[in-house]
């Protein structure tokens, strides 16, 4: 059987790359495929040390560091893939890997994080700023149009969805009116060691971009000057945040994975604004026996057991507020006591790698079986009574 692997694009080591990175832990022989490669070496052993067949894309002035300009260009560039030869297709996708052509006699099975969250639902929330402005901001919302009327056409050629949580298996048959069976990210428990002993600080750490609201918990800690925060991450919002941040705030811009585990292992709590698909972050956090304060909306509310359960793992705050943040924090402390570090360590061990590995291996060994009871069925003709 002839595998090939479709992922959006590959530059850096994000949550998506960790999940590919155990796709083809279950398909080592498998073709990779990508719109741009410009993953590092020294974390391309991760992938097996695969090169990707990339799109033109990869040709492209000012790829490498500006490729959200192409996103016009994307839906185009991914169809040109040509993927005729191979008997399984499985995309990784939170944008338009899943609008890969396939025959009627391939498998296309599309690990889904998101559908297009800029192009769909969460399309005002990404307007809101200065890019939503003015002639940009039409010529924009009009890009976003386009997407959303090709997006729409990309679940015709997916056999089976897979979701990474329960939040976007709502989303995905929101948007696509299909379902989703959910399969939960990958975390490396032999990587992250609890520890129970803590400091005084609490941690943000991850890309610094709009939607995941470092803002808000920065603001938060400026009405909080008795507590530390640190914040672990860079992204496009880092330099306005720390125009406005207060003295109680550290930024230590990016950092490798060694210095982020170390610093979830000696954090009190880990402090989670985002409405995210699944969050790979707060599991990790808990895996150092460390607990999170998290918005209760999106994958959240799946990886952290809330305070009022049985051994809980954190706070979920109800509103993405600044001060909702202050109050959790405050409840945090004030209960501080009931979360345990082996509560958190026992909660994410319920997202091992070898159960993704599994349940993916189970759910596609389905599709081939569905697949090749339905082509027996089509040989295997009944006879009539006037074909006799």
């Amino acid at each position: 059987m002839k595998v090939a692997v479709v992922h959006e694009w590959l530059v850096d080591w994000a949550g998506s790359e960790r999940v590919l990175e155990q796709i083809l832990h279950c398909f080592p022989d498998a073709d990779l495929f990508t719109l741009v490669d410009f993953l590092p070496d020294n974390i391309r052993q991760r992938i097996q040390n695969k090169r990707a067949t990339t799109s033109f894309l990869q040709r492209m002035p000012f790829s490498k560091k500006h490729l959200a300009l192409y996103l016009p260009l994307m839906p185009f560039a991914v169809e040109q893939f040509d993927l005729s030869k191979y008997d399984l297709v499985i995309s990784s996708s939170h944008s338009v890997a899943k609008g890969v052509i396939t025959g009627p006699d391939q498998i296309h099975v599309a690990y889904t994080y998101s559908p297009m969250r800029y192009a769909w639902d969460l399309q005002h929330e990404y307007l809101r700023g200065k890019d939503g402005r003015g002639l940009r901001g039409l010529l924009l919302r009009w890009v976003l149009h386009y997407l959303r009327l090709w997006d729409s056409r990309t679940p015709n050629g997916v056999d089976a969805f897979i979701a990474d949580s329960e939040f976007i298996a709502r989303r995905i048959f929101k948007t696509y009116r299909r379902s989703a069976d959910v399969i939960y990210p990958p975390v490396e428990l032999a990587y992250f060691q609890e520890q129970e002993q803590k400091e005084d600080f609490y941690l943000c750490a991850g890309r610094v971009v709009q939607y995941k609201r470092v803002d808000l918990v920065v603001q938060a800690f400026a009405q909080l000057p008795n507590h530390k925060l640190v914040v672990l991450g860079d992204g496009p919002e880092l330099a306005s945040i720390k125009r406005t941040s207060s003295a109680n705030v550290q930024f230590l811009g990016y950092q490798p994975d060694e210095v982020i585990r170390e610093y979830m292992q000696r954090a009190k709590g880990l402090i989670f604004a985002a409405k995210e698909d699944f969050g790979i972050v707060p599991v990790e956090a808990q895996a150092c026996g460390t607990p999170v304060i998290a918005f209760g909306e999106g994958g959240a509310c799946e990886t952290v057991r809330p305070l009022g359960v049985a051994k809980p793992t954190g706070i979920l705050f109800p509103n993405q507020s600044s001060e909702d943040i202050v109050v959790a924090i405050t409840q945090f402390e004030a209960n501080a006591s009931a979360f345990r570090s082996e509560y958190c360590r026992e909660n994410a061990e319920s997202f091992p790698s070898d159960n993704f590995r599994q349940q993916l291996r189970d759910l596609i060994n389905r599709q081939l079986q569905t697949s090749r009871s339905n082509r027996t069925a089509r040989l295997v003709k009944p006879t009539t009574r006037s074909q006799l």
